[in-house]
């Protein structure tokens, strides 16, 4: 795999510094992340396995597979520790991560302990011969989240712009739904569109802002 593709797959899965591209495996870049000796990479080697666990993409054995040689492996094994150390800094809780973290031993369990000290302290965090900043792990993970944040806040407003379109089209047709915005976004009708609003929108607007009938309907709907 040439950097290039490496980088792309990286975007994939969450690096915020990276534009996205093609299909991928998530678990083969993570190997990729495990055997580069870029701190940078390494250092948001959580953000990539948060965005590939919750997208159902991890799977350890899979990764594990495609590293070859022990000192990867163990490499690997430590970054999943930290990874553990920094969800547990942040409070977070992934059910895909619960079912894996059952089969830390207590060793494992001491080190994720140790690791989050490290966090909460600033101290550099080494795994074999590489060192990693504190900092800049904390700062990768939480701009992932807050880019995570911000998609999840468009999604829910383009599910309510949705939801809304389609409750109007249940009550209005499509020229009555065009005058409808255009009246309530204060743009001026002419005459034949006010005689049509007035006589076909208007008493259905009115019947839709009658409180007591909004009641009824939700009363009627909570029936089973």
């Amino acid at each position: 795999m040439n950097d290039k593709e490496l980088l792309s797959r990286l975007s994939k899965l969450g690096f915020p510094m990276f534009e996205p591209s093609d299909s991928q495996d998530a678990n083969e870049t993570l190997a990729e992340i495990v055997k580069s000796q870029d701190t940078r990479l390494l250092e948001g080697f959580p953000v990539l396995l948060a965005n590939a666990g919750e997208n159902y993409q991890f799977d350890p054995e899979q990764v594990a597979q495609k590293l070859g040689s022990k000192t990867y492996k163990d490499r690997f094994h430590q970054l999943m520790l930290l990874s553990a150390a920094l969800f547990s800094f942040y409070h977070l809780s992934f059910s895909w991560w619960n079912n894996l973290k059952k089969n830390l031993s207590q060793e494992d369990k001491y080190m994720v302990s140790a690791r989050k000290t490290d966090l909460a302290k600033n101290h550099p965090l080494k795994i074999n011969d590489i060192e990693l900043d504190s900092e800049r792990v904390k700062k990768l993970f939480e701009l992932y989240f807050e880019q995570k944040a911000e998609r999840e806040k468009l999604r829910q407003e383009r599910f309510t712009e949705l939801s809304l379109e389609y409750a109007m089209s249940q009550v209005f047709s499509q020229k009555q739904k065009e005058l409808f915005k255009k009246k309530l976004e204060g743009y001026p009708l002419t005459k034949t569109e006010q005689e049509y609003f007035s006589r076909a929108v208007k008493k259905k607007v009115v019947a839709l802002a009658n409180t007591d009938l909004h009641s009824l309907a939700k009363k009627l709907l909570e029936r089973p």
